[in-house]
């Protein structure tokens, strides 16, 4: 078992969702977060002045599958989550031990 984690924009949180239901991935964790990459931040026009952001507002896709499933579900977010503008995102595959239910 993998887990896949995936940092995203919000705004290609239902592109990323749509992609996965079509491919039939539907089970998922989604979790609202911030951070900065690469970009170091970016900056806005707040009132007349240069406002920097340091963490930037991210969605973060979180995934259990089967060992096989991995390159395809890194390729679907790839796609679905693409602008070509630095920020787009990050996907980590992380080997799962086990799984066990809460309920029974």
């Amino acid at each position: 078992m993998k887990k896949v984690e995936a940092i995203i924009r919000p705004e290609k949180l239902e592109d990323a969702k749509t992609a996965l239901d079509e491919a039939g991935f539907y089970a998922m964790t989604v979790t609202e977060v911030r951070g900065r990459g690469a970009q170091r931040g970016i900056s806005l026009q707040f009132r007349g002045k240069k406002v920097n952001v340091d963490l930037i507002p991210k969605v973060k896709l979180e995934l259990v599958i089967e060992d096989e499933s991995a390159g395809k579900i890194v390729t679907i977010l790839q796609k679905a989550a693409y602008t070509g503008e630095a920020g787009d995102g990050k996907i980590f595959i992380i080997p799962v031990e086990g799984i066990y239910p809460v309920r029974t």
